[in-house]
């Protein structure tokens, strides 16, 4: 039982922090890819707005939810593996 918390416990952190990771290096591409389209795009408005405008879309595109999936694949992967080490 120990075990199992410990499991929880240190892989639930290292999970977090790998989303964080993921998140802030997302939005950093995002942003990236917003600054140079207001670039082509001939320098219509303020481009702070425009980026702001531009990440607020991106926060709730398909994109943003799918990594999310940095916990579900993980605890998908060991309740899979433990079930067919124990009950197969």
């Amino acid at each position: 039982m120990a075990a199992l918390l410990k499991l929880i416990l240190f892989g639930g952190i290292i999970l977090t922090v790998i989303y964080i990771i993921l998140s802030i290096y997302s939005r950093q591409v995002r942003r990236g890819k917003l600054e140079a389209e207001w670039l082509v795009q001939g320098k219509p408005g303020d481009r702070d707005a425009f980026v702001e405008a531009g990440l607020k879309e991106y926060d709730g595109s398909l994109r943003r939810k799918l990594i999310f999936g940095v916990y579900v694949v993980p605890v998908t992967v060991v309740a899979i593996v433990v079930y067919l080490t124990n009950f197969n």
